[in-house]
């Protein structure tokens, strides 16, 4: 019925603790069968056989074990398509995310949500991590309409059908909620235990600032512009040539009232810098309204792994239409 998806990488010292916690969590409730997969990141250390005695000794911990590192949204991805469970659980491996709020996350799924995301209310991490991660998550609301508190959490819970809908690649982990919400899936948070990191270092820097904003762009990009990409591009050449328009109908409009009435000194065009900027504006409207059209081909032309859009039910009706 579970699922629960560990990536992981370097945690040899916390996956017999974390994998122990798991079972006598879910094995005290009443949610009846599980799995666990972990994902083995390319981990350096002794992760791996760690997860290999893990799994021998219990049929229902399952690994996966990468070629090299790929990063966690490669991780997950993999997590996701070997899972068979009604219920997908993230986690992490450092053992800061707490097993017994499992119950609690799948509660909160079977009242009728699709995506629960955990809320670290208090947060055991360096104040490096937590105000910027507090600045990055107030943007990604405004930016998405997505009301989360926390979109970096690893603890989150998911219907099974919400996660095969979307495409997961490069830094896009921490956007599942977006992903799914824009194709039609309700999203809840829930507030969980948060724990100090007790083994093993934080595989973050400072780069993931740069990358979560530059991802940032991307998803509302895809969210909102993915299927009609010129109303973005077309819309930003269109201000731009209006723009350029305007300036260029001034600087015509002087030109020939300096020549005409008297008392007036004579302008000349091509000594005005707003001139060389006004023909820049222009010349870029024209890119971006091209770009724009190119970009709708492309979409129009694709082979879509996924329709624009998402069907809840069905009534009477079957999936082998056209």
């Amino acid at each position: 019925m579970i699922s629960i998806v560990i990536p992981l990488f370097n945690e040899q010292n916390s996956l017999e603790e974390l994998s122990q916690k798991i079972k006598e969590t879910l094995e005290k409730s009443n949610l009846g069968g599980f799995e666990v997969l972990f994902v083995d990141d390319g981990s350096t250390d002794q992760s791996w056989s760690v997860v290999q005695q893990i799994c021998e000794s219990d049929g229902r911990f399952k690994g996966l074990r990468f070629r090299r590192n790929f990063g966690k949204a490669a991780g997950l991805s993999a997590g996701f398509r070997h899972a068979t469970g009604r219920y997908v659980i993230t986690m992490d491996a450092d053992l800061q995310d707490d097993p017994a709020e499992i119950p609690r996350l799948i509660e909160k799924l079977e009242s009728g949500f699709d995506c629960v995301s955990g809320w670290k209310q208090t947060r055991y991490d360096p104040w490096h991590k937590r105000y910027p991660s507090l600045v990055f998550n107030g943007i990604l609301r405004r930016a998405t309409k997505l009301n989360l508190h926390d979109f970096n959490c690893g603890l989150k819970a998911y219907r099974r059908e919400a996660l095969s809908e979307i495409d997961l690649y490069g830094e896009m982990h921490r956007f599942i909620p977006v992903l799914v919400s824009t194709r039609g899936y309700r999203v809840a948070e829930l507030a969980v235990q948060h724990h100090p990191r007790v083994h093993g270092v934080s595989k973050y820097g400072v780069e993931r600032i740069l990358k979560g904003f530059l991802d940032l762009f991307t998803v509302v990009f895809l969210t909102r512009f993915r299927y009609r990409p010129q109303h973005l591009l077309g819309g930003i050449g269109f201000v731009a040539c209006g723009i350029a328009g305007v300036l260029l109908t001034v600087l015509c409009a002087l030109w020939v009232l300096s020549r005409t009435l008297e008392g007036w000194t004579p302008i000349d065009l091509h000594e005005r810098p707003i001139f060389y900027l006004t023909i820049i504006l222009f010349i870029a409207g024209l890119q971006f309204l091209s770009t724009g059209l190119l970009a709708e081909l492309v979409v129009a032309n694709a082979n879509r792994r996924l329709p624009a859009y998402s069907i809840r039910d069905t009534i009477n009706t079957n999936d082998e239409g056209l």
